[in-house]
């Protein structure tokens, strides 16, 4: 069995590998599982191409805020519009977008109803 690295900001041992990305589950820190440990570069060609509402190219590790309130499945909860979602992951699939909502926890979202935020 390989030995998963040291999360780089709060080198917990605990990390783990997911979907080719390590998650650290004490500081909640992601990171790419391939050469180099940063996600997103230049000349990347393993990911899909995702655009958010606007036609903004989206990629790993950016940040993105919701356009619209997004009721979640079999719950009474909503993420409202203007939530500040860090740190994306963009997958394949009808929700494109893997990240965790602060005060919901890790969920999938449509890029349709995201915005990139400039920094």
């Amino acid at each position: 069995m390989s030995e998963n690295p040291k999360c780089p900001e709060c080198q917990s041992t605990y990390a783990y590998e997911d979907r080719g990305f390590y998650n650290c589950p004490e500081c909640g820190h992601v990171w790419s599982a391939t050469a180099g440990g940063e996600a997103g570069g230049a000349g990347d060609e393993t990911g899909p191409v995702v655009r958010d509402a606007n036609g903004t190219e989206l990629k790993d590790g950016d940040t993105v805020t919701l356009i619209k309130d997004l009721k979640l499945k079999n719950s009474s909860d909503v993420v409202k519009v203007g939530t500040k979602v860090k740190n994306i992951r963009l997958v394949e699939g009808d929700h494109n977008i893997d990240c965790k909502v602060p005060g919901i926890g890790p969920m999938g979202l449509k890029s349709e109803f995201v915005k990139k935020v400039v920094e």
